[in-house]
């Protein structure tokens, strides 16, 4: 064990301890005048020991909840019971939010996720029932006694993920810790144990008890952790994502020696690891990884080997795009993502082609107009999506790229692409036509939209000319009506 790092540790251990002390020093004097003890728990001394504590810090304590409540009452800003029924109580005073346990000593059925909660008698106990001995480590209020039990601060200057007790025992109380496995060494950077990736490769089907939802929020964090691709590996090597992502590990196909193309697996991690680098915001943008990590989920069933023994994917995207919305669908994410996601998968093909001089400044508007409010993201996604390691190839494909970003740009400058419109509106359409509001007048407008899209604005003369020509194609009017500007 290298000393000298516990010691760095503890140093920056007890700065953030001693920023955060009055409010934690004031409810545990509050707690102990009652009669009860308080300590720091989890993640919040694990994240002060790494120097990185935020100010939401999360507390053990031998009260149950109503006494919680009554030791809060006058010193909290305001107070929560969403969690009464599981022990927890939640707090906000001048800007720092705790949740307050009380102590835990779980009996789990090791069917179904939900355990059946008892309320512990000691520290001990409810630090033996966390899930990492890096989790498992507390700090009295408002003593500053430093309890751990398991060799936490160890493993923490190791950087390596344990659990407190065997991880089978660990894993079958509550399956979903292995993919808090993955996610620690995600978010982390730390390497997760020899004897804990067994028991995660041998239980990995237990996984299944655990609801969708609490899956999604785990493998989220995992996504937009600082080295995702850590934690979908340990996912895919152990077996876990079988279960709730197998587009992941299918994508592994066997490479034909007569038809060579690339590992589509190593090729879409590399680019989960490119749109990392073109993420403006500070925090991650768990909708561009997310289509980075599934955009080409469709390439295994779409594969063909053609007579000449090129591999082809053709509409890879189309297909690619129905089932990320299934498997996004199944784990439970949100409209606002998944409807996102897919648009960016659909889309991220329709670039290539753009380098032949193929592209009309009509092309260039419905790019932009299909794209919509995902547009910055499919420029960092088509950009990420280029992994050639032929260097030639990979200048020529971003020298494309900016070029079609420089006439979106100038493009813009004379035309506002955001809120492409047709030069005639719903209530125009009606007048000139003289029809009721209806599906006619939709289509009339989708005409109208396209043509702006292929030929840009058009007079007011041009437009009504081309809507009275629709409609005499389509039989809305008669062909000889003299009030449609023949």
């Amino acid at each position: 064990m290298n000393h000298r790092n516990l010691t760095e540790a503890q140093r920056r251990g007890v700065a953030e301890l001693l920023r955060i002390a009055p409010i934690a020093d004031e409810l545990g004097e509050r707690f102990a005048a009652a009669g009860h003890e308080l300590h720091l728990v989890g993640g919040s001394v694990r994240d002060a020991l790494l120097g990185r504590l935020g100010d939401d810090l999360d507390f053990a304590t031998s009260a149950h909840p109503e006494q919680t409540l009554a030791v809060l009452n006058g010193w909290a800003d305001a107070t929560w019971t969403t969690g009464f029924e599981f022990g927890t109580i939640g707090a906000a005073r001048r800007g720092i939010r705790v949740e307050i346990t009380t102590y835990r000593s779980e009996a789990y059925d090791r069917v179904s996720r939900n355990p059946v909660v008892r309320y512990g008698t000691s520290l001990a106990e409810d630090l033996r029932r966390r899930d990492f001995t890096i989790n498992a480590m507390a700090v009295s209020v408002p003593e500053h006694r430093f309890t751990d039990l398991f060799g936490g601060l160890e493993d923490l200057a190791r950087r390596i993920i344990r659990t407190p007790g065997t991880p089978q025992e660990s894993f079958a109380d509550d399956p979903l810790r292995m993919l808090r496995a993955a996610r620690f060494a995600s978010q982390l950077g730390f390497r997760v144990a020899p004897e804990v990736i067994e028991a995660m490769a041998a239980m990995a089907a237990d996984i299944n008890r655990i609801t969708p939802e609490r899956i999604r929020d785990e493998f989220s964090k995992l996504l937009c952790g600082a080295d995702p691709v850590t934690g979908l590996r340990l996912l895919v090597d152990t077996g876990l994502a079988d279960h709730f992502l197998p587009e992941l590990p299918g994508l592994r196909m066997t490479i034909d020696e007569h038809a060579q193309h690339k590992d589509v697996y190593e090729h879409t991690l590399t680019v989960v690891s490119n749109v990392m680098a073109h993420e403006d915001d500070p925090s991650p943008d768990l909708v561009l990884r997310l289509a980075a990590l599934l955009h080409d989920i469709a390439k295994p069933v779409t594969k063909r080997v053609e007579p000449d023994g090129r591999v082809t994917f053709h509409h890879h995207e189309v297909v690619g795009s129905r089932m990320a919305k299934q498997r996004l669908k199944a784990l439970k994410f949100p409209k606002d993502v998944i409807e996102p996601v897919c648009k960016l998968i659909f889309l991220h093909l329709r670039f290539y082609g753009y380098g032949r001089g193929e592209w009309t400044d009509s092309a260039v508007r419905r790019y932009v107009t299909d794209a919509g409010e995902v547009l910055p993201r499919l420029h960092k996604l088509v950009r990420s999506d280029c992994t050639t390691r032929n260097k030639r190839k990979a200048a020529a494909l971003a020298r494309d790229y900016d070029a079609l970003e420089a006439r979106i740009e100038r493009l813009r400058k004379e035309e506002d692409l955001a809120r492409v419109r047709p030069d005639l509106d719903g209530n125009e359409i009606m007048r000139l036509l003289g029809i009721p509001p209806g599906p006619v007048v939709g289509q009339a407008w989708r005409h109208l939209k396209n043509l702006r899209l292929d030929r840009g604005p058009l007079s007011r003369e041009e437009a009504e000319e081309e809507l009275f020509r629709w409609a005499r194609a389509e039989g809305i009017i008669p062909a000889s009506d003299a009030s449609s500007g023949s």
